[in-house]
């Protein structure tokens, strides 16, 4: 099977695992694993999919879950800065709690909060919870990304990252079919130096993101 370039840094790639029907690749320069776009769902199926997630933004465990970006946000920004939940959903605790918190936040998802004007906005800072590995086109959402940031705004993510001392073929994450791309740690630092961000900061599955 013939392998596509890495679809965020377009550097080669190579076979990295297979498992049943699903094929995995490895690039070559962000060490990034990704799903081969041969088995990606389609629209229709993946809404399908994301329509059975337990997401209740009320939930107190959700809101704990997405408490690393949430307190960051609550830390670095003031109520009257205007703020973007990118991927936000059939239900986001992130907008939530802000919310909760008197905080202007907008939402934008290609299924449930699909009005494109947010995308013509500009914000001080974004949010990307438990989104990004769903990105089919990761340089084209990053490139999006940065262009929605204001001067000194904030990019927050949240994912799980591949790393290479893991057991792949036992490793929940990629178990979602939604999921088709696992960020290497290389990549944020590619994604900082490629869109021009000053500073990443990573901590466990946080990464901020900033101008």
């Amino acid at each position: 099977m013939e392998t596509p370039p890495c679809p965020l840094c377009r550097a080669n790639t190579i076979l990295y695992h297979k498992q049943k029907e699903h094929v995995f690749m490895q690039c070559s320069n962000c060490c990034s694993v990704m799903l081969h776009p041969q088995f990606y769902l389609s629209a229709e199926d993946e809404a399908v999919h994301y329509r059975q997630h337990n997401n209740n933004a009320s939930d107190t465990n959700y809101q704990k879950f997405i408490s690393p970006v949430t307190k960051r946000i609550l830390q670095d920004f003031k109520r009257e800065d205007v703020g973007l939940d990118f991927g936000s959903g059939t239900g986001s605790a992130v907008v939530r709690v802000l919310e909760d918190n008197h905080y202007c936040i907008k939402q934008y998802d290609p299924f449930f909060h699909v009005d494109t004007t947010v995308l013509e906005q500009k914000y001080n800072y974004i949010t990307c919870t438990e989104v990004a590995e769903h990105f089919k086109n990761p340089y084209k959402e990053f490139e999006l990304l940065r262009k929605l940031l204001r001067p000194e705004g904030k990019l927050y993510i949240m994912t799980e990252f591949f790393d290479a001392e893991k057991d792949f073929g036992s490793w929940y994450y990629k178990n979602d079919p939604t999921h088709v791309f696992f960020y290497h740690k290389n990549a944020f630092e590619w994604i900082k130096d490629t869109f021009d961000y000053k500073d990443l900061y990573i901590e466990k599955r946080l990464v901020v993101l900033s101008l």
